[in-house]
């Protein structure tokens, strides 16, 4: 399956002509005519109820008219460097434009510099112009243009974004705009009622109907910071920054993308939910960008295997699996192989809610944690730090002894996955169950189902036995690891 931004292509539907007469009112048939001779009275038991009366129980009508005035579409442009100057003809020009200009066209020029454009929606959520939409509809844009639902056209400034939530803010100049009321994204819940509002493939805003299907979506690769709200409101390339409702109107969500490979709606659609968007717009109007706290440890989901490693019962909370040199966690001496439970008070379900609670607050912020630590619960006190930016990760990942594995997630080999993975029994190691693409293990050729039996000649049974193994590792020095893929072994350096 792919994940797909949903402004990427363009397509025009047309209604049947079933639809049509229905809607006209050619097919209705009411109560009072069924079962009955032509010239009787109706039953004094049937009531009728007119039309207008039979869709106000039924609709949501008067959601949408409120809903609409505030969902606005986004044209934006940008200038796309092409690297490329001309092509002479015939030999270098491309068959594509031979067969209009033919084989006697010897000096093709082709522009240095094309325009992309993309279309989009947003939300309205001040009377003063302030716009709520997706990074990826306005990202690299040079110009930006909103066309309001009454037709009106206004230029749009970017204020600012936050790619790794993919929510971005924008201003239109104007007064008295109409606006949609924030709801509280933290009291949805599955099998909500929801309406989806938006330009799917540039027809016109569109309202599509569902529910929520689930919440807390993370851990899908879509945004470095993940908490979607997932549903089955068909949403469509177009839908992108576009609204998600309650059945009273509130806004609830920034419709975000889609998951399917068909480029259209498969029922499984995802919105950033509105705590987060506003969280990112307040930091964004107060500081131009968004500002977020840093712990500084690699935190894994607590597995069945791993809880089993570790003699763990419950497989809550989220495991240390590194901790940064010089960073707050190493300041208030977090271990590997901590497990945090809590975050002042609240439970922490896997690490995507720890990245999610860490991250919405403000650097600086102290905070409690509730460790599990060689069986035993300990508080541990933490002064949360900034960010840092990709330079300073870079540099923190080349002083750190584990950074040539880092991004590698393994687990214990147990019998039933080496049978899930046709390898004998008496395999031994740990089972890569995770290797980020940007890490330098997949670099170097390593996959997930990969059984790792040994670290630079060092034999691996446990998770322990790996992480002991490579903490062991000289510094700056490649790490050779004994893979065994699919029942055949390779050396593999790191």
């Amino acid at each position: 399956m792919k994940i797909k931004f949903l402004e990427r292509r363009r397509w025009i539907a047309t209604a049947t002509l079933t639809a049509a007469l229905a809607a006209t009112g050619f097919f209705a048939v009411t109560a009072a005519t069924i079962g009955r001779l032509p010239g009787e009275n109706p039953p004094a038991t049937v009531k009728t109820v007119s039309r207008s009366e039979a869709a106000a129980s039924r609709g949501y009508a008067s959601v949408v008219k409120h809903v609409l005035p505030a969902v606005v579409n986004i044209s934006s442009s940008k200038v796309v460097k092409t690297g490329m100057s001309s092509m002479r003809g015939p030999q270098g020009m491309d068959p594509f434009f031979r067969q209009f200009f033919g084989d006697d066209f010897r000096n093709f020029a082709v522009p240095r510099e094309r325009r992309e454009k993309a279309l989009g929606s947003g939300v309205i959520v001040s009377p003063e112009g302030y716009i709520l939409t997706n990074n990826h509809v306005v990202e690299g844009a040079t110009e930006v243009t909103i066309t309001l639902h009454d037709k009106r056209e206004f230029k749009a400034r970017v204020v600012g974004t936050d790619p790794k939530t993919d929510v971005a803010v924008l201003k239109i100049d104007g007064a008295n705009f109409p606006v949609l009321t924030l709801g509280d994204s933290s009291k949805v819940e599955a099998g909500d009622i929801v309406l989806a509002v938006g330009n799917p493939f540039g027809v016109g805003q569109t309202v599509t109907q569902g529910i929520v299907s689930a919440t807390g979506r993370g851990g899908l690769g879509i945004e470095q910071v993940e908490d979607f709200i997932q549903t089955d409101a068909p949403i469509n390339p177009g839908n992108s920054g576009g609204a998600l409702v309650d059945d009273e109107g509130h806004l609830i969500g920034i419709n975000t993308a889609i998951m399917g490979s068909s480029g259209g709606s498969q029922g499984i659609g995802f919105a950033v939910p509105i705590n987060m968007a506003r969280h990112d717009m307040d930091q964004i109007l107060k500081h131009g960008n968004v500002e977020r706290a840093y712990l500084g440890i690699l935190p894994q989901d607590v597995t069945p295997a791993m809880a089993k490693a570790f003699h763990v019962s419950e497989t809550k909370g989220a495991l240390v699996g590194e901790v940064t040199a010089n960073s707050p966690a190493s300041r208030a001496n977090l271990k590997n192989g901590d497990i945090i439970l809590e975050v002042n008070g609240q439970t922490i379900e896997d690490a995507n809610q720890l990245r999610l609670k860490i991250g919405m607050m403000e650097p600086n912020t102290k905070v409690n944690l509730k460790v599990l630590r060689d069986g035993k619960t300990q508080n541990v006190a933490v002064q949360l730090g900034d960010f840092p930016s990709k330079e300073e990760r870079a540099a923190i990942g080349k002083e750190h002894t584990e950074s040539a594995l880092q991004g590698v997630t393994v687990e214990n080999l147990t019998p039933d996955t080496a049978q899930e993975l046709r390898l004998p029994a008496t395999t031994k190691g740990v089972v890569v169950s995770e290797v980020s693409p940007a890490s330098r293990a997949a670099d170097a050729g390593l996959r997930s189902g990969d059984v790792i039996q040994e670290v630079n000649h060092q034999p691996v049974k446990t998770v322990k036995d790996f992480s002991q193994a490579v903490g062991a590792s000289t510094k700056d020095a490649p790490v050779l690891l004994l893979v065994d893929r699919e029942g055949s072994t390779m050396f593999l350096a790191v």
